[in-house]
């Protein structure tokens, strides 16, 4: 929480005012804890925050959370005209940068987000348009989405040690956890949201992934949070295999005027 609010800090510092951009497209869960320290920072901060800021677009996530961050951010923040959008080239043309500007601050601020979580464009791009595709995602579709063929995708991933089923993977797990996580949904249902064929299925691979049961994760997160624990289904699981998933990052760039 605190890390969460000290990122808003940049828009206090420059003595001239400024437009903002808020990039919050790898945002995967809407945490009520970290709106309420939102609200709690920005409330006394309000008339300062309306000299320093001119105008801010919100860049937000596509599907539910996306739309739960828009619809609050745009209660938060009338100390200054701001607007969400879905694509951060319509973003900065609202704020006002030309398109070779805002072509560069955009290549900038990737480079930033993929220092601080280790993940390279092509990957970082690939999970975005996975995630916007769930629960149904065939190379095809996502390579054209890309502007490369199946077979450059395949070749580029596979120099990355990777694969896209193997992406599509950790996607469809990370994508689990936030539903487990933020919402009372049978295991069968997740299974169905993020493109399982079974709950066999999915149960295998969140455990292959993850190393335990998606029921003990859920479990465990929400008796860590006070939340109530749904009764789940049985279920039939495979052994487990200890493995991680990195975690999403928001970044907050200031935009010249």
């Amino acid at each position: 929480m605190r890390r969460l609010v000290q990122v808003l800090d940049v828009e206090l510092s420059p003595a001239k005012p400024h437009a903002s951009l808020v990039d919050a497209r790898r945002l995967e869960a809407a945490d009520p804890m970290a709106f309420a320290a939102l609200v709690k920072y920005m409330q006394p901060r309000e008339k300062v925050f309306s000299t320093s800021v001119l105008k801010q677009a919100l860049v937000r996530p596509e599907g539910v959370v996306g739309a739960v961050v828009g619809g609050f951010y745009t209660l938060l923040s009338g100390a200054y005209p701001s607007r969400a959008f879905t694509a951060p080239d319509e973003a900065l043309q609202w704020l006002g940068q030309p398109e070779a500007v805002a072509a560069a601050l955009l290549e900038e601020l990737n480079g930033l987000v993929a220092e601080a979580t280790g993940q390279s464009p092509l990957l970082r791009e690939l999970h975005q348009v996975m995630r916007a595709r769930l629960p149904e995602v065939n190379l095809s579709d996502v390579a054209r989405e890309m502007g490369m063929s199946e077979r450059t995708l395949q070749r580029r991933l596979k120099e990355a040690s990777t694969s896209f089923q193997a992406e599509l993977n950790a996607v469809q797990v990370r994508m689990a956890q936030s539903l487990l996580r933020e919402s009372n949904m049978k295991l069968t249902a997740v299974a169905v949201e993020v493109g399982c064929a079974s709950l066999q299925h999915f149960s295998s691979l969140f455990r292959k992934l993850v190393g335990e049961s998606p029921s003990a994760w859920r479990e465990r997160q929400q008796r860590g949070s006070g939340t109530p624990t749904p009764r789940e289904e049985p279920t039939a699981e495979a052994a487990p295999a200890p493995a991680g998933a990195s975690a999403p990052v928001a970044a907050t760039p200031e935009v010249p005027e």
